[in-house]
């Protein structure tokens, strides 16, 4: 049936799908009688609980709660122990060997004798890590190993508390690459026990295990009695006994239950909602201080148009956008500034600078210069291109996806003022990425997160030996791949910021995207949640979460 229902001042409809209970288990219960079971939905769902597959957020997001890596990043950014307790590195910087925990164990699963979860090994982080590169695996993460650990024996277990990682040359951003959650460690036993099933029922380490999952309608998850780590004062984590996690598609379902204290938190806010919670400062209004939480914390994330620039691509044959003027024309011709406040009400930074964003070390708007807001040169620069007012300037299409189009009709209508007509296509994420990925995409959204917190991981993104992904745009420069790659073996941390803004100002030059801004983790939370902070990659960290009775 269709429900019509009033928050604030926005109308919704939207239609409630009436299903017979589903008992997963004991612990999954709508309205949430057991205050201990921390709720949240999963709004674009989960395609895999296998971390070899964890290449969206939410996947990643799940993979957090049933993993642990060997190294993790902390709330300054900075790489500490989990599963190694320590590491060293060679002189020559190629080999890392990591000192493992002796106090790891498996959850409890019956791919294990007697159904009890073992001790883990290093042979258990060899076999993790070689999968991710076994062909056969197919995983998308494999690309962050190419041409950076050895070709024989980059991965080997010196016994059963030390494990080596060797790569072909100096590679300092490794150990970030490591803390990625493609590289959680996984016990082989439960891969072969389950098969290609192992997708869809984890066995890990982390500080939740897996109960139950139905595909689009909820995955359950409780507290690891065993799990290692404790917290100051020697309690062991997490806090909470289990999660829950729904499927809800709508997002104006997702802010009711919300609202009905039926979920603890929401990650992002609608855009018809924000205008209703927020002033354009970003700030609560004051209907709604006494009511939520609103936590923002700086987001190693990156909003652009990407730009594919490959002109042996017959895509590009007819394209104005192979023509380096028209894309710097379309990085002037619209205000930043402006659309970050009134469509993000100043939830994120206008994008002025270069691709790597704020948080990083490396950023700095004085040696990296981008674009800002110039009709007069998005003009020249056309004139300049042989299109004067845009004359004989063929139509643009720019594919992005719902959630964007305002966002994306909002940088079209300002273009048309300079003459540059583009033309707005929503379609659905899974296309779009697909087309990104096989270059059937000229001129499309995208969106760039840290793995780790490195400028090197958003320079990957145009290294000419990168396919797609990370390279989406086909962008391929000498200059740039030589900068990039010095960056990348220098241990000296001010040369290297040096070549990573060098190497980041040669593709802003070339401009093969269009930044739109530095982005901010924004969630609203439960006032009697405690514990649950943001970070800058936006991971979502439950160890030490709580709630306030």
């Amino acid at each position: 049936m269709i429900v019509k229902m009033r928050i604030g001042n926005i109308y919704i409809k939207f239609a409630f799908i009436i299903i017979g209970a589903i008992q997963l288990s004991s612990c999954y219960n709508k309205e949430k009688s057991e205050q201990n079971i921390f709720h949240y939905n999963e709004f674009n769902g989960i395609s895999s609980l296998d971390p070899a597959f964890a290449k969206s957020q939410s996947t990643m997001w799940a993979a957090h709660q049933f993993y642990n890596t060997l190294v993790e990043i902390d709330d300054s950014l900075h790489i500490i122990p989990s599963l190694a307790k320590s590491w060293d590195i060679s002189t020559d910087r190629t080999i890392f060997t990591f000192h493992l925990r002796n106090d790891v164990f498996f959850h409890d699963d019956v791919a294990f004798k007697n159904g009890k979860g073992r001790k883990l090994t290093a042979f258990d982080v060899e076999y993790s890590l070689s999968r991710i590169i076994d062909q056969e695996t197919a995983s998308p993460g494999s690309w962050i190993f190419n041409r950076k650990v050895d070709s024989i024996q980059p991965f080997k277990a010196i016994d059963d508390s030390t494990f080596q990682l060797k790569l072909l040359r100096p590679y300092l951003p490794m150990l970030g690459i490591i803390s990625m959650q493609y590289c959680s460690i996984i016990p082989k036993e439960a891969v072969e026990k389950y098969g290609i099933n192992f997708r869809r029922h984890p066995v890990g380490t982390g500080p939740f295990y897996f109960v139950a999952w139905e595909e689009g309608q909820a995955l359950v998850m409780k507290k690891n009695p065993t799990y290692f780590e404790k917290d100051k004062e020697g309690i062991r984590l997490p806090y909470l006994d289990g999660v829950n996690v729904s499927f809800y598609d709508s997002k104006a379902t997702e802010f009711l239950l919300f609202r009905q204290k039926q979920l603890d938190f929401i990650n992002d806010i609608e855009a018809s909602f924000k205008d209703e919670i927020l002033t354009k400062q970003g700030l609560l209004r004051k209907d709604w201080e006494d009511k939520i939480v609103l936590q923002t914390n700086p987001y190693l994330n990156i909003e652009y148009l990407g730009i594919l620039v490959d002109t042996t691509n017959e895509l590009l044959k007819n394209s104005p956008m192979r023509y380096k003027k028209i894309r710097q024309a379309i990085n002037y011709g619209f205000d930043r500034r402006k659309m970050v406040l009134y469509l993000r009400n100043s939830l994120g930074t206008p994008a002025e600078s270069g691709f790597v964003p704020m948080g990083l070390p490396s950023f700095d708007t004085v040696q990296v210069k981008g674009y800002h807001y110039d009709p007069a040169k998005s003009k020249e620069l056309l004139s300049a291109a042989g299109f004067p007012d845009g004359k004989g300037l063929p139509v643009i299409k720019l594919l992005t996806i719902a959630i964007y189009a305002d966002m994306a009709n909002f940088i079209a209508g300002q273009l048309e003022e300079s003459g540059i007509r583009v033309q707005v296509e929503v379609m659905q994420k899974a296309l779009l990425l697909t087309m990104t990925s096989s270059s059937t995409a000229a001129f499309f959204r995208g969106s760039w997160i840290a793995d780790y917190p490195d400028a090197e991981n958003y320079l990957s993104v145009f290294y000419s030996k990168n396919p797609a992904p990370p390279n989406y745009t086909r962008y391929k420069s000498a200059a740039f791949d030589a900068a990039f790659e010095k960056a990348i073996a220098e241990d000296n941390d001010s040369i290297r910021y040096k070549l990573y803004q060098q190497a980041d100002q040669i593709m802003m030059n070339d401009a093969p995207v269009v930044p739109l801004w530095y982005d901010k983790v924004v969630r609203l939370t439960q006032r009697n949640v405690i514990g649950f902070k943001p970070n800058a990659v936006n991971l979502l960290e439950l160890r030490y979460t709580k709630f306030n009775d």
